[in-house]
């Protein structure tokens, strides 16, 4: 047991273990928007004429795009927890951007919900972290590897059902 706890000491925190997607929370947004040059979250401000505009408040830059953040329940071993997939490894899990998702779910309003039955019960090689920032709560999955030799990611699946042609 301490060997272990060493161990994850000297990963920074970040231990493997191999994970069945029990959920997706798809009550929450799967992505967010955030600043193409320095990556950093934008916040929607309202001008006076009512009409979003989006500027980054760190560098000005008013190029952006979007970038997953899932929010899912995982068992391993014998625990369950929730794990938050941002777009490094969510990209491995969806097979597409944070954008094509988007714009492939603004014309299939379900696409989110049907995403999270696809990946139930996929079995997936995850290291996880500990959060950076000291108010979060969730277990980050800094790296996701298929472990089903089959595996197809989300939006290849999608495609198929909603019989879109792939591009």
């Amino acid at each position: 047991m301490e060997g272990e706890r060493e161990k994850e000491r000297e990963n920074n925190g970040a231990s493997s273990a191999t994970c069945c997607v029990v959920g997706l929370d798809s009550t929450t947004n799967i992505s967010y928007i955030a600043c193409s040059s320095c990556e950093k979250p934008l916040h929607t401000q309202h001008n006076p004429s009512s009409t979003p505009a989006l500027c980054c408040s760190f560098c000005k830059s008013s190029s952006f795009k979007r970038f997953y953040r899932v929010v899912m329940s995982v068992a391993s071993g014998n625990k369950v927890m929730v794990v938050i997939c941002f777009d490094k490894a969510a990209r491995v899990m969806f097979g597409c951007s944070a954008d094509e998702f988007f714009d492939f779910a603004k014309v299939n309003p379900f696409a989110v919900v049907t995403a999270g039955q696809i990946l139930e019960g996929e079995m997936f090689g995850m290291k996880l972290s500990m959060p950076r920032s000291g108010n979060a709560e969730h277990l980050r999955a800094t790296s996701v590897v298929p472990l089903h030799s089959g595996f197809q990611p989300v939006i290849q699946t999608l495609k198929k059902m909603y019989r879109v042609k792939h591009r």
